[in-house]
């Protein structure tokens, strides 16, 4: 599942040959609009094509293993340090932050609503109420299985995998009736919420960070590392971190910047 974001032209040869590089990331970066505000920004300031190929976070973190990528932009905290640690990125950058969120039917049948994910989930599995799962190995999926863990309960015989990416999910829970574990971002920026409501918001275990490596050189000689760093440079910069603060929907902010801390 590709994404291609940036400045397509169709200007002769030297459009042909502008500098470009490849990010893989998540599809909540992708489906939530971000990229689509914050790219052109950054095209107009270096003249390089970001091509984005969106994928779950695990995905992503698969392809920059294999060096078929020049920058990781994920929200996996665990997963991105192994990254770093098995020597795939020189380091890790704090970019961004949202949170997670509990969504479900409006009239809420498991009686979730609240500000803590654990005890909302073991209503859910003593419920036996329907819950959608990416199960993709997504940034996502793997935050909610570490809350299930937290819950430690079963995950009730309403629960369902559908190894897609957010939007997808969500129009499966909207269509369903059932319970989503969602990120902020996505969520805010889904047209078709029919009756879910968000329902679960708040707990300080929902944060959701987002990092961005640039794939080693030493690993993967290929890897245009150049262009890369200034990508990364660009979004830990006052104008990155600007565009990215003012990207909203309906008046609210969908990310919020903390390459400073």
């Amino acid at each position: 599942m590709t994404l291609v974001l940036g400045a397509l032209g169709w200007g002769g040869p030297a459009a042909a040959q502008a500098p470009s590089i490849v990010v893989a990331s998540t599809t909540s970066t992708e489906q939530s609009g971000l990229f689509g505000h914050i790219l052109p920004e950054f095209k107009k300031a270096s003249g390089i094509d970001v091509k984005v190929v969106a994928l779950g976070t695990g995905q992503a973190i698969d392809m920059a293993r294999r060096g078929d990528a020049d920058v990781l932009f994920v929200h996996d905290r665990p997963a991105e340090d192994r990254f770093v640690a098995d020597g795939f990125a020189p380091r890790r950058f704090d970019v961004m932050y949202n949170d997670f969120v509990l969504v479900g039917p409006r009239a809420d049948p498991a009686r979730v609503r609240g500000q803590d994910i654990v005890a909302g989930l073991r209503k859910v599995a003593a419920s036996q109420a329907p819950f959608v799962s990416r199960g993709d190995r997504s940034g996502t999926h793997a935050a909610e299985l570490r809350f299930w863990q937290l819950a430690a309960a079963d995950k009730g015989g309403g629960y369902r995998e559908c190894g897609c990416g957010m939007g997808p999910a969500l129009n499966m829970a909207a269509a369903t009736g059932s319970y989503l574990l969602a990120d902020r971002g996505t969520w805010l920026s889904f047209r078709n919420k029919a009756d879910l409501a968000l329902l679960v918001e708040g707990d300080p275990r929902l944060f959701n960070p987002y990092g961005v490596m640039r794939v080693s050189s030493a690993r993967h000689p290929h890897v245009k590392s150049a262009e890369g760093q200034r990508f990364i440079d660009w979004l830990l910069s006052p104008a990155g971190q600007t565009s990215i603060a003012s990207y909203k929907i309906n008046g609210e902010q969908l990310f919020f910047p903390n390459a400073a801390r």
